[in-house]
């Protein structure tokens, strides 16, 4: 059957090497996709195998050494500040590092409020403001008064994790961009934090792009799978065909990597 979808986010021989001579490492070697609008990807790999490089240069934070990227169609163009100004607010991201994600000297205030700025609501009525500031805390199950006046690093790293969904709440990206976004994070947050990841995408219509070295988590929330090793895409296709059917024994190593309960307990003794 024919997929319908329109492309969101492409690649074309996208490169990034650093260094040079000798000392040249190609971080991120020609490769090449097409994310369509709505589906829910994952790029997995270990580390050092590109995956984080690749992101970075979607975001535009660091720039391709070769190739092209494609936004909606339209070949990327982010060369001046009002350019990328534009581009970050279709395209955002939360890190796995939830500590370091934040401006410290900024109050939660300050933090949202520059979501709705950004937005281009600079001029609305202070009320509308609180109210909408609100309404993206509620949405993650944090209470908006109890947070004015307060630092991010005053949160635990759950909560920070999840003001970070509430930025993407108000600010409504075509494309989020979560790398390793629940591994720095207690266990019982990290199906809190994937759960609220999955209502963003149906609340506000954005495609979810993972960066993950945790296969099974790709599994659980992936329509479509990219496997990474060493800058090149190996193997990629819906997460059934590239989890349940592996063709590349990287992909296999990955998923022996994957702790299997019944395997290392006898069950019928207990």
């Amino acid at each position: 059957m024919a997929d319908n979808r329109k492309s969101c986010l492409s690649g074309k021989g996208l490169t990034k090497v650093f260094g040079f001579g000798r000392t040249k490492t190609v971080a991120v070697d020609h490769v090449n996709f097409d994310f369509k609008e709505g589906e829910i990807i994952s790029i997995v790999g270990e580390s050092g195998s590109g995956k984080t490089t690749l992101a970075k240069m979607l975001l535009g934070l660091i720039n391709p050494t070769e190739g092209e990227i494609y936004f909606q169609g339209q070949q990327r163009d982010i060369g001046t500040h009002k350019k990328k100004k534009e581009y970050w607010k279709n395209i955002q991201a939360i890190f796995q590092d939830p500590f370091s994600s934040y401006n410290i000297f900024n109050k939660i205030d300050s933090v949202l409020l520059d979501c709705i700025k950004m937005r281009g609501g600079s001029r609305l009525p202070h009320e509308q403001k609180v109210e909408m500031m609100t309404e993206a805390c509620s949405f993650v199950n944090l209470k908006f008064e109890e947070l004015t006046n307060k630092y991010p690093f005053e949160l635990s790293g759950g909560q920070q994790q999840r003001l970070m969904i509430a930025r993407i709440f108000l600010l409504k990206p075509k494309i989020l961009l979560a790398d390793e976004p629940t591994s720095m994070i207690d266990a019982c947050s990290r199906a809190t934090i994937l759960d609220m990841l999955m209502n963003l995408r149906d609340e506000i219509g954005m495609t979810p792009i993972f960066i993950t070295h945790d296969i099974g988590l790709a599994y659980y929330v992936s329509d479509t799978v990219y496997i990474m090793e060493k800058g090149i895409f190996v193997e990629s296709g819906s997460a059934d065909e590239v989890i349940l059917n592996p063709k590349e024994e990287y992909t296999k190593r990955l998923l022996n990597d994957v702790p299997k309960i019944y395997e290392e307990w006898d069950l019928s003794t207990v």
